[in-house]
């Protein structure tokens, strides 16, 4: 199996504070050296919450921070940017980072970001179909080019600079429908999947892009899939309740920011924040953590991405030092 992380920094305290962000930072060059697959980072804004929105001038940053780690976004919501200056801005950190970008990308979800930007949300889909379809086209094209729609208009362009990736970076997207899951499975893009799912859940999403790539001829490749978890390796039993009751509350906090797309029948964790071991959240001693890991894999998981809330460092090392070795030599 192989593991990254999931997530961005939240500012605290009085505008101007970088405290939280130089901790989410350290965090990363940690994991970095630890040996982490990637970083995704999310978007997100207006929450009132200092959530981190600007995400790739973060990952711009974080490149000359890391060597190996690979930075990407979970997700850049498409509807909101102009095409031509995301398709810049992300190619920007591909050179910057010597070909390490995961591109992820989405239509969004919140009614506060879509009402605070004036975009109604029913042009969501036909806006983020158009601008991946243009950064698709922006990062091939070997000449010039024009663009005209009813929303945008590009004349004589060509969009610089060239990303290193051939024939670009690779593009994720989130799904949660059976569904989507299987139209992103056919389009030929990477699939990321939410850290509320549960088991069953998620295993009727793994099938599904299963049968999206088998209905275009493509096979199934365990790393073009990545599931986000809640992942906290804890000392005791009695860290271990401590942290449920941590995230418990957090996940309180995220509720009036509305309902995850794809999920009619939520599981107790996103639902009202009753987090249990049983849950799709992985809290407890190493050797807990293990036999889920391993449940996971049994149906087809291994690409987990661990949300990374607290920049916990010692948990990081925990996990690197305790969980990994156990795990990493698993076929892929």
């Amino acid at each position: 199996m192989k593991f990254g992380l999931f997530g961005g920094a939240t500012r605290s305290g009085d505008t101007g504070d970088s405290s939280a962000y130089q901790k989410f930072i350290d965090y990363i060059i940690e994991a970095d050296q630890l040996g982490f697959e990637s970083i995704f980072l999310v978007e997100h804004h207006f929450s009132g919450l200092g959530q981190l929105s600007a995400s790739l001038s973060l990952l711009s940053y974080l490149a000359a921070r890391t060597t190996r780690i690979r930075l990407g976004t979970a997700v850049t919501v498409l509807p909101w940017h102009n095409p031509v200056l995301i398709a810049e801005q992300a190619a920007t950190v591909d050179l910057l980072s010597g070909g390490r970008l995961d591109f992820g990308v989405g239509k969004g979800y919140r009614d506060i970001e879509f009402a605070g930007f004036g975009i109604s949300k029913s042009e969501a889909q036909d806006r983020y179909e158009e601008t991946l379809s243009f950064i698709r086209k922006a990062w091939t094209a070997k000449e010039r080019f024009s663009w005209e729609s009813e929303r945008w208009q590009f004349n004589d362009i060509i969009v610089e600079p060239a990303v290193i990736q051939q024939p670009h970076p690779p593009i994720w997207t989130g799904a949660g429908t059976l569904e989507s899951v299987e139209r992103v499975g056919k389009s030929g893009l990477n699939v990321l999947l939410d850290q509320y799912g549960t088991t069953p859940i998620t295993e009727g999403r793994i099938e599904a892009f299963q049968r999206g790539r088998a209905a275009c001829g493509m096979s199934y490749d365990p790393m073009h899939l990545g599931l986000a978890r809640h992942i906290q390796v804890t000392g005791s039993a009695e860290t271990t309740a401590q942290a449920i009751a941590e995230r418990t509350a957090r996940q309180a906090g995220m509720i009036k920011f509305g309902k995850l797309p794809g999920l009619p029948d939520q599981p107790s964790s996103y639902a009202d924040g009753d987090v249990t071991p049983d849950d799709s959240a992985m809290i407890g001693q190493a050797g807990e953590v293990i036999d889920r890991l391993l449940a996971l894999r049994e149906i087809g998981v291994e690409y987990v991405l661990l949300l990374a809330s607290n920049a916990d460092i010692g948990s990081l090392r925990r996990f690197a030092n305790e969980v990994m070795p156990a795990l990493e030599g698993g076929t892929t």
